[in-house]
């Protein structure tokens, strides 16, 4: 009976520093404190994060493709989710949101309300931005259009339906790091900065671990497609076998160098990058042929 009571402890103690450990870590307001946007800056952020390419509503067009009504659908192993509303509507959207809530959210996976976000917001990803970009995507974000569409629950299966094991997951996979580390040329420390922090290319291009984080091992070494249709290619140099002009005419136009044109949601990453500076197609492309080849 006593080993008995004693195990009961044990199991309490360590589910109670289990729960600590995995309670949402927000930002602070002193984080953001005298932080002020630019929302012509914000646009150049809005294009390089994507943020349209998931949050606009399915098959929307030109302009409506800056109402971020949400609505597409994202398979995955752990079930279906489905992007939110964050337009401008103060009910429905982000529209009553502050820049703090918008930092945690990107940054932190933390809910105005202190919840754990899935990750499929990238937030992995975009803990790597500086917050100032962070503040300038906030002006801009401001300036466009509110829609009342209510979100759609994501479906997903238990126990991923549950958000608490979120909070674990992070202490695993939420880092600032890099994944190609050392130092870089300006260029290529430029396209790092596009390709791991903003555009998240790792995402979509690293295989998982089974438990939904990235492999960074095999960092842009290709992925089985979450849809079940073919992969997500290899993009590493020895594999791509492009030169930096090649990615930076792909990224400008759409077109290989074979004359295969881009497909699928790649399509939008390629539409929003055609719309930055040459100089930050040209800082991918250097920082994509600095990545070790996964083979």
């Amino acid at each position: 009976m006593r080993v008995l009571r004693w195990l009961v402890l044990v199991a309490v103690v360590a589910a109670g520093i289990l729960w600590l450990l995995a309670r949402p870590d927000p930002l602070s307001a002193g984080d953001v404190a005298g932080l002020a946007g630019d929302a012509g800056r914000g646009e150049a952020v809005f294009l390089a994060t994507g943020c349209a390419s998931c949050h606009m509503a399915p098959g929307a067009t030109g302009e409506a493709q800056l109402v971020l009504a949400g609505g597409q659908r994202f398979a995955s192993d752990f079930g279906t989710f489905v992007a939110p509303n964050i337009s401008q509507d103060p009910e429905a959207g982000i529209g009553g949101w502050s820049l703090l809530d918008l930092a945690n959210a990107l940054q932190r996976g933390v809910s105005p309300e202190g919840a754990h976000y899935y990750p499929a917001l990238p937030y992995a990803s975009y803990a790597k931005m500086k917050l100032q970009d962070v503040a300038d995507l906030y002006a801009y974000l401001r300036t466009l259009p509110a829609d009342p569409a209510p979100s759609q629950p994501h479906e997903l299966v238990f126990p991923f339906s549950r958000r608490e094991a979120v909070g674990l997951w992070k202490l695993l996979y939420l880092s600032d790091g890099w994944s190609l580390e050392g130092n870089l040329t300006p260029t290529a420390d430029r396209g790092r900065y596009l390709a791991e922090a903003m555009a998240h290319c790792g995402e979509c291009h690293t295989p998982r671990t089974a438990l939904g984080g990235l492999d960074t091992a095999r960092w842009l070494g290709g992925a089985p497609n979450p849809s079940g249709e073919g992969r997500i290619p290899n993009i590493t140099p020895g594999k791509l076998g492009w030169t930096a002009a090649d990615i930076t005419q792909y990224l400008t136009t759409g077109f290989t160098p074979d004359y295969d044109s881009v497909g699928g949601h790649m399509a939008h990453v390629v539409e929003n990058m055609a719309r930055l500076p040459e100089g930050d197609r040209l800082a991918v492309a250097e920082y994509l042929l600095a990545v070790p080849t996964v083979e």
